[in-house]
């Protein structure tokens, strides 16, 4: 059998790629000025504190 070269990207080629890719796209977020601060959820989305919401958290605790 004799192996033929194809036309296009390899997966070698793609492994390559996706490799250095993901730290240039790290690097290039942390040096884009300035972090904006995310908000608080507000109390809609929180998590009520009741007795049924404080025993389900004491039973997870180990």
């Amino acid at each position: 059998m004799s192996k033929t070269k194809e036309e296009g990207a390899t997966r070698r080629n793609f492994l390559k790629l996706a490799g250095t890719a993901a730290p240039a796209a790290v690097a290039a977020a942390s040096l884009s000025g300035k972090a904006e601060a995310s908000e608080l959820p507000t109390d809609e989305t929180r998590m009520q504190d009741t007795a049924h919401t404080r025993a389900y958290i004491e039973s997870t605790r180990f």
